[in-house]
């Protein structure tokens, strides 16, 4: 009895400290899988069709950070609801940084005011990375507008009262939002006219249709080199790359005025923070190098670059700031 009493004792006394030892072992596993990342392929869900702008930029990030860390990244493209459908699908996606989110200013920050059921949560279901670039917009009129410059035209459109048109690609876009921002801020009254895309808005621009026009610089660009639009303004705080002598709305007429879409990278929340720093740190040493600035200024793309912190109090400042305009325009309605 004593030697049976005496091994249950020493194996009481010993189960301890074996389960500690189990406990170390499995951190040290966790923490080796972590350093070792990635070590399987990695996917990049895009929530549009491909051949855009976000799917572009997706496939230029994947193919840079294949290059530095010799693991595959895969482009998925998953459309549908405005970009809900793919972010939906991250938001639930195992948080082991292996299946990444290309973000847009649609349906991180528009979004949540325009679609009534919500099937996640931009602000708490993802770990932020970081803002790779902005894309502002151009403001645009056709030759016959008598205006050669913002401040004209803004003096025109108060002595037109609802008379001057400004087209866009369609209800609750960028275009559309950044123009009823515009319009709210400058104090004026303009006429918005939504189009099924940015392509027949511009159609009607240059057959004078419609007086102006307030969207993406590879859109427009083509036709103000010809000579067939007037560029006026930049929607950006600084000059874009692209378009060096058109100055700014924020220099000119409205301090501190910034609209336009932009474009990031996050990760389901709950991510490991060593991942999302590593994977952080990667993008934004990928948005300087001198091809890649290259090409996203033939996109007219401006690199932006933020911590990941950061990023998640910009997406934060931009859903209040989208709820501001929707609520200005008197709510937005997705057919």
């Amino acid at each position: 009895m004593t030697t049976r009493h005496s091994f249950v004792r020493r194996a009481a006394l010993l189960l301890p400290a074996a389960l500690l030892g189990a406990s170390a072992l499995l951190a040290s596993t966790a923490v080796s899988a972590q350093g070792v990342y990635p070590s399987k392929p990695i996917r990049i869900i895009v929530p549009f069709s491909p051949g855009g702008a976000t799917d572009t930029l997706a496939r230029m990030m994947g193919q840079k950070l294949n290059e530095a860390w010799g693991q595959p990244v895969l482009v998925e493209n998953k459309p549908g609801a405005g970009g809900n459908i793919g972010a939906d699908l991250v938001a639930k996606a195992p948080a082991d940084g292996y299946t990444l989110l290309l973000t847009a200013a649609g349906f991180m920050a528009v979004n949540p005011s325009v679609y009534p059921n919500m099937t996640y949560d931009p602000a708490k279901d993802f770990t932020p990375l970081t803002l790779l670039v902005k894309a502002p917009l151009l403001l645009v009129v056709n030759p016959k507008v008598p205006a050669k410059d913002i401040k004209e035209f803004m003096a025109y459109a108060k002595a037109n009262p609802g008379k001057v048109t400004v087209g866009n690609g369609g209800q609750g876009t960028a275009q559309h939002l950044g123009g009823v921002y515009l319009g709210s801020e400058a104090k004026v009254n303009v006429v918005h006219v939504p189009y099924k895309g940015s392509a027949p808005a511009t159609t009607d621009l240059l057959a004078g249709t419609v007086d102006a026009q307030f969207d993406n610089m590879v859109t427009l660009m083509p036709y103000v080199k010809a000579g067939k639009l007037r560029a006026l303004a930049v929607s950006a705080k600084r000059r874009s790359t692209t378009v060096p002598d058109v100055p700014t709305l924020h220099e000119t007429v409205l301090p501190n005025f910034e609209t336009g879409t932009w474009y990031g990278m996050v990760a389901p929340a709950g991510t490991p923070p060593a991942i999302a720093t590593k994977v952080s740190a990667e993008l934004r040493r990928i948005l300087e190098l001198p091809d890649v600035r290259a090409k996203l200024t033939v996109m007219g793309l401006d690199a932006s670059g933020m911590s990941d912190a950061e990023y998640g109090d910009f997406i934060k400042a931009e859903i209040a700031k989208y709820a501001q305009i929707i609520k200005a325009a008197g709510g937005i309605s997705i057919q």
